[in-house]
């Protein structure tokens, strides 16, 4: 059975490249734009990981974060936070996520962070 990745990113272009890449390796990917029902959409698909943009380099970008981790329901999902702030991903990485993939990020990079965490 294929793996399931669940990608939330505002960027449309890096949504659609993100998605075509994980389907060419062979995931099964749910990608949405916003995080908007979010908790709805995890309970249905189920992800094996997700991947989660967070573009404020504030405590404010690290929340959906920080919540997927809290609730019982998710915290056992790995959470893989993409971001171009090298502030977001200090401070991420410290208090809820499992990985970090800085933007831009290199595919083979990114392939192999999602394959670690699947692995763990």
């Amino acid at each position: 059975m294929k793996k399931k990745i669940f990608v939330v990113e505002n960027d449309d272009s890096i949504l659609e490249i993100v998605a075509s890449l994980l389907t060419e390796e062979g995931y099964d990917v749910k990608a949405l734009r916003t995080d908007k029902g979010i908790y709805e959409q995890i309970e249905h698909y189920k992800p094996n990981v997700i991947l989660l943009d967070v573009i404020k380099p504030t405590d404010e970008g690290a929340e959906l974060c920080r919540t997927l981790k809290a609730d019982s329901r998710t915290k056992h999902i790995p959470v893989i936070v993409m971001s171009t702030h090298s502030k977001v991903a200090e401070t991420i990485k410290n208090v809820c996520a499992d990985e970090i993939v800085p933007k831009p990020f290199d595919i083979f990079d990114l392939l192999n962070t999602i394959q670690m965490q699947l692995s763990a």
